[in-house]
């Protein structure tokens, strides 16, 4: 389960979030990120190798081993720089003050499954992206 690659855990049954992760995927031409949903036994053991309860990350939290973690509005943010591009203008963003992005986010989070839907299960990679996955 060691890897150097930065983490990217997920709330595995939110339509949102996957559709997110598949978006992620197509654009990590660099293979920058690896994924596993928040309830798999790999996204729990990085949260408890952490000190995470699992109550207290319903969305995303972006792990770069050796650093730190990142939750919220700042996961996305780093996310999003790090896919290069026109992407890294998002950083901007984080000049607006965190509380005022992480109300955003949150409000966003909180209505994830009422404007999105919830999947009945976590998302199943296909074949060609499996190895992107911890298990």
């Amino acid at each position: 389960m060691k890897t150097q690659k930065k983490i990217i855990l997920f709330d595995g049954v939110c339509t949102l979030c996957n559709k997110v992760v598949q978006w992620i995927i197509q654009r990590d031409t660099k293979d920058v990120f690896r994924y596993a949903a928040l309830q798999s036994d790999a996204g729990k053991q990085h949260m408890a190798e952490r000190g995470i309860t699992p109550a207290a990350i319903d969305s995303i939290l972006l792990i770069e081993p050796g650093v730190a973690y990142f939750t919220q509005s700042d996961a996305a943010l780093r996310v999003a720089q790090e896919l290069g591009g026109l992407w890294r203008v998002l950083a901007l963003f984080r000049w607006i003050p965190k509380p005022i992005r992480d109300a955003v986010y949150n409000f966003i989070a909180k209505n994830r499954y009422k404007w999105f839907g919830k999947e009945d299960a976590c998302m199943r990679p296909t074949p060609d992206v499996q190895a992107k996955f911890l298990k």
